[in-house]
């Protein structure tokens, strides 16, 4: 019988650090935006999971090796047609850093124990 290696999970707090702090396509949480701050404080909580969808396919299609520049491309297509914000000067240069920062941060997956449980 084949035993099946278990999967990573990502860390969806440090994913949410990642999107929160390089993307925020619409723009809520920067500094001029309409809710500056951190995602995971009280005001932010109601819509911290904004992003969460997006952002997971994108760990995700990184994780199993796609392309970083098509998952570049992923979030952009997600930022100016899915969202239809159109494209900005800073557009591909924040969807950039998002690939960057999950590809620089090991932390961002966990693995189960020795049960296959997850901490």
């Amino acid at each position: 019988m084949t035993e099946i290696s278990p999967q990573p999970k990502v860390k969806l707090s440090k994913l949410r650090d990642i999107g929160w702090g390089h993307w925020d396509p619409i723009g809520l949480m920067t500094p001029n935006g309409f809710f500056p701050g951190k995602w995971d404080k009280e005001p932010n909580l109601s819509f911290a999971d904004e992003y969460d969808s997006y952002l997971i396919s994108a760990a995700s299609q990184l994780r199993r090796g796609t392309p970083r520049e098509t998952v570049i491309e992923y979030l952009i297509e997600i930022e100016t047609h899915h969202m239809g914000l159109g494209e900005n000067a800073d557009t591909r240069q924040r969807a950039e850093a998002v690939v960057s920062a999950i590809l620089a941060d090991p932390a961002i997956w966990t693995w189960p124990d020795g049960q296959g449980l997850f901490g």
